[in-house]
C-alpha cells in the first residue's frame, strides 16, 4: 500500500490550501493564528514531499502522523509482525521444523537423535534471526521460555524468547532422580551432550556466574556433585563460586573438573569429547575435591632470598620489586592487611610485566587484570545486582586487582576509601545513562579490601594516590636488559618447550601449591608479638615525622604480616589467627630499608635513581675540574636541561623526552627538596639546576660560566636557605 501524501490527506479532510513552490499554505489548524488574517493569507506551511509542517506564528511543528493524531484520526500503523505467543504448540512447531543440516550439526556435537526428540530441540525465526530452540521448564515442569542458540551458519549469539526472563536451571527433572552423582556444566548444548552419554547433568541458562543460592538445597540428596565449567576466566571463577556455595552443605561432596589446558582458553565439555577424544572415565579422573586438600608437610620455611630465586625463573633482577609485588598479591589472602603498589616508570621497562607474571602463580579466579576502565564499567562487570538493596554488590575481598594502565580518575577516587582501609563496606552512587530516561543514579556497595597494583607510564602522582601506594619502578640496567633479551629469544624460539620447562620446575610448582594452601587456610588475623621493637626500629629511621609516616608504618606492618602468611605453618596459630615473629620483622625491615628512601621523598624510584645517577653525577663532573680560586668567585656551577639529557643518554643508552624532564621529573625533584631551579643570570632563556646536597657544603654561591661572565650576588640571593637532606645516601 502506497503511503498517503500530505496533499491527499488535506483533500480527504477538505482542508483548503494554496501551493507556493514546494510548500502548501494552510490556515493554522492548531491555534487561532489566522483568525484575523486576510483572505489568501495563512501561516501554517507544509512541505509537499515530506509532510513536515511549521506554523510561522504559533510555532507548532510536526508531520503527517502528528497532524492525524491532532485531528482525531485513529492511526493503525505497525511495522512489526505480531509477536508469537510462547506455548507448547510453538515448541512443537519449532521441533517439527528442525532442518536436517541443524540435526547433523547437533549430532556432530555428540547430541543423539534420541536426546533431540526427548528434549524437543527445534528451529525457528525470532528477532529477525534463525535460532536453534531449546525449551526450558520451571520447577513445576511447565515450559516457560526458549533458550536460543543462533544458527551456526550465521553466528554464535545466545538469547532467550521471550526476552528478559530470569536464569533457570536446565533441567529440573534431573534433580528428581535418585542418582549418586550429577554434573553442573556451563551451557545447554554441553548438558545435552552429557545426557547423550548417559551422564546426569544440569546447567544454568544465564552463564557461569548466575548459579543461585536457592538452588543449592536441591542437590543435598546427591552423594557427589561435579562442577565442570569452561576453561576461560569466567568459567573458572564461576566454578569456584558454585563450589563455594555447595560447600556450605554438609553433603554432597563437591569436586571441580579441570579440563585440559590444551583445549585453550575457551575450551568446554564439547571440545573435550569431540576434539580431544576424551571419555567419561577420563573426565571424572580430572576432578579434584573442593576445597582442595593440600598436605603442607612437604613445604619448608621460605626466606625472601628463596622467594627471589624462584621468581627469578621468569623475572630477572628487580629483586626488591618482585618480592614486594609477590607479598602485595599474597596479602590479598588476609582479612585487612592488604597493601597497594604503584609501578611508575617509562614505557617498555617492565612495570606491568612484574605483577602480571607473578599473578600467574595465583588462582586465576582471584586476579582481575584491567586496562583502561571507567567507574560504570568496573562496577557493572565486577558486581552483582542485589534486589533487596536495589544496587550492585561488588565484593573485592581476597581479590588481586592489577590496573595495566591509567584507569579513569573517577574510578580511583571511588576506590580511595578501600585503598586506605577506611571502612570495610562503603556505599557510593554512580550515574549511568539509561536508554530512555537520560542519566540515572545507581547504588554500589563496595565490600572488602583488595590488593591493588597500579601500573602507569605517568610519573606525576596525585598526592591522594601517592600516600595510598608503595611507589616502585623496575630496574633498567644493562645486565637486566641482556638477561631479558636472552629469555625472550628462548621463549619465542620454542614457546611450548619453554612453558613445559617452566611448569615442570619443582620449586615453582611447589610455590603455586603453597599459595593455594595459604588461600585454603583462610587466615583472618595476623598479630605481631614484638610490637614495641617495630615501633622503636621504625622511629629510629625517621629524622622528622611526616603525616605520611602514619600510612608508611601500616604498609610496613602489612609486609611483616605477609611474611608471616608465607610461612604460616611455622608460626603460632590459634584457629584462623597466626602470630608474626622476629624473623618476619627482620625480613620486612631489610626490604623496607631498600625501598623507603623513595617513599620518604614521595618519588618513584625511577625518578630518584635518575637524580642520583644522572643529575648528581653530571653536576659533580661539571664542578669537579674547577680550580678552587675560580670556584670561590663563581660558586658551584649549575647544569642545564640539555646537559641532563646528554648524561641520561650516556648512562641509560636512550634519549629522555625533554617535555617529560621539564614538566614532570624536575618539578617532582624540586618539590622533594632535591634540586633548586634558577634562571641563568647571563642568559635569561636558560634554567640552571642545582642539586641540594649536605647542608654543610656551601651552595648559596651559584652562577654560570656562560661566555666567561661573572655575576655578583645580591644580599637576598645570599640568604637562600640550606636544605638538610643528610638522611640521603649520596
Amino acid at each position: 500500500m502506497t503511503p498517503q501524501t500530505i496533499i491527499e490527506y488535506l483533500n480527504e479532510k477538505n482542508i483548503p490550501y494554496n501551493e507556493q513552490g514546494n510548500e502548501l499554505l494552510v490556515k493554522c489548524l492548531f491555534n487561532n493564528c489566522d483568525q484575523d488574517s486576510r483572505e489568501g493569507e495563512a501561516h501554517l506551511y507544509f512541505n509537499k514531499e515530506t509532510g513536515q509542517y511549521d506554523c510561522k506564528k504559533c510555532g507548532e511543528k510536526g508531520n503527517l502522523v502528528t497532524l492525524k493524531k491532532h485531528l482525531g484520526d485513529n492511526l493503525k500503523i505497525s511495522h512489526q509482525k505480531p509477536k508469537k505467543d510462547f506455548s507448547t504448540e510453538l515448541i512443537e512447531e519449532c521441533h517439527q521444523k528442525l532442518p536436517p543440516g541443524i540435526r547433523q550439526y547437533l549430532n556432530a556435537r555428540g547430541i543423539t537423535d534420541d536426546i533431540i526428540i526427548r528434549f524437543k530441540i527445534g528451529y525457528g525465526k525470532f528477532y529477525r534471526k534463525y535460532w536453534i530452540t531449546i525449551p526450558i521448564k520451571d520447577t513445576f515442569g511447565n515450559y516457560t521460555f526458549f533458550k536460543l542458540r543462533q544458527d551456526p551458519n550465521f553466528g554464535d549469539d545466545k538469547m532467550t524468547y521471550p526476552n528478559g526472563v530470569n536464569a533457570q536451571l536446565y533441567d529440573w527433572e534431573m534433580l528428581t532422580n535418585a542418582n549418586n552423582s550429577i554434573i553442573i556444566c556451563e551451557g545447554e548444548l554441553d548438558r545435552l551432550l552429557l545426557e547423550s552419554k548417559g551422564v546426569p547433568a544440569v546447567t544454568t541458562t544465564g552463564g557461569a556466574g548466575t548459579f543461585k543460592k536457592e538452588w543449592i538445597e536441591h542437590f543435598s540428596k546427591f552423594s557427589t556433585v561435579f562442577i565442570c565449567y569452561d576453561n576461560d576466566i569466567a568459567g573458572k571463577k564461576g566454578a569456584e563460586r558454585t563450589a563455594g556455595m555447595l560447600a556450605e552443605l554438609n553433603a554432597p561432596e563437591t569436586h571441580i573438573i579441570h579440563l585440559p589446558e590444551t583445549l585453550g582458553a575457551g575450551g568446554d565439555i564439547t571440545d573435550y569429547f569431540i576434539k580431544h577424544g576424551g571419555t567419561t572415565e577420563e573426565l571424572f579422573a580430572l576432578a579434584s575435591p573442593y576445597p582442595e586438600k593440600i598436605d603442607p608437610a612437604h613445604f619448608s620455611p621460605l626466606s625472601s632470598q628463596d622467594l627471589a630465586n624462584i621468581l627469578n625463573l621468569t623475572i630477572k633482577h628487580d629483586v626488591e620489586n618482585k618480592i614486594v609485588a609477590f607479598l602485595c598479591e599474597l596479602s590479598a589472602y588476609s582479612e585487612d592487611s592488604q597493601f597497594n603498589i604503584s609501578f611508575n616508570a617509562p614505557s617498555s621497562t617492565g612495570k606491568s610485566y612484574i605483577p602480571t607474571e607473578i599473578a600467574r602463580l595465583f588462582p586465576a579466579e582471584d586476579v582481575m587484570e584491567l586496562a583502561y576502565c571507567s567507574p560504570t564499567a568496573f562496577f557493572h562487570d565486577a558486581g552483582e545486582f542485589d534486589k533487596e538493596r536495589q544496587g550492585y554488590l561488588v565484593d573485592l575481598s581476597r581479590k588481586i586487582i592489577i590496573f595495566l594502565d591509567q584507569p579513569h580518575n573517577n574510578l580511583l577516587a571511588h576506590l580511595r576509601p578501600l585503598l586506605s582501609h577506611d571502612k570495610k563496606e562503603i556505599t557510593i552512587k554512580i550515574t549511568d545513562k539509561g536508554e530512555k530516561h537520560g542519566l540515572r543514579t545507581k547504588n554500589v556497595l563496595l565490600r572488602g579490601y583488595p590488593s591493588v597494583i597500579f601500573c602507569t607510564a605517568g610519573l606525576q602522582i596525585d598526592e591522594q594516590e601517592a600516600t595510598r601506594f608503595l611507589l616502585l619502578s623496575p630496574e633498567i640496567n644493562q645486565e637486566k636488559i641482556m638477561e631479558s633479551i636472552s629469555q625472550a629469544v628462548r621463549k619465542s624460539s620454542d614457546g611450548d618447550a619453554f612453558s613445559s620447562w617452566l611448569e615442570e620446575n619443582p620449586e615453582r610448582t611447589l610455590l603455586k601449591e603453597r599459595i593455594r594452601a595459604i588461600k585454603q587456610a583462610n587466615i583472618c588475623d595476623i598479630k605481631i608479638d614484638v610490637e614495641s621493637a617495630v615501633k622503636e626500629r621504625f622511629l629510629s629511621q625517621c629524622k622528622m615525622l611526616k603525616p605520611r609516616h602514619s600510612r608508611d608504618i601500616k604498609r610496613l606492618m602489612s609486609i611483616i604480616k605477609s611474611f608471616a602468611i608465607l610461612n604460616l605453618w611455622w608460626r603460632e596459630r590459634e584457629g584462623k589467627t597466626i602470630v608474626a615473629n622476629a624473623s618476619d620483622v627482620d625480613e620486612a625491615f631489610n626490604l623496607w630499608g631498600k625501598i623507603s628512601v623513595s617513599q620518604e621523598l614521595n618519588l618513584p624510584p625511577y625518578v630518584y635513581n635518575l637524580y642520583q645517577e644522572v643529575i648528581l653525577v653530571a653536576w659533580k663532573e661539571k664542578n669537579g675540574g674547577q680550580k678552587s680560586s675560580f670556584e670561590n668567585i663563581t660558586g658551584k656551577l649549575g647544569i642545564t636541561r640539555n646537559e641532563i639529557l646528554q648524561k641520561h643518554y650516556k648512562v641509560y643508552g636512550k634519549m629522555l623526552d625533554n617535555s617529560l624532564l621539564r614538566m614532570q621529573i624536575l618539578p617532582m625533584l624540586e618539590t622533594a627538596g632535591l634540586i633548586i631551579q634558577e634562571q641563568d643570570q647571563n642568559d635569561k632563556r636558560k634554567i640552571l639546576i642545582f642539586p641540594v646536597i649536605d647542608s654543610g657544603e656551601e651552595n648559596n654561591k651559584r652562577n654560570s660560566v656562560t661566555e666567561g661572565g661573572v655575576e655578583s650576588h645580591t644580599e637576598e640571593q645570599d640568604k637562600i636557605p640550606l636544605f638538610d637532606n643528610s638522611f640521603l645516601t649520596i
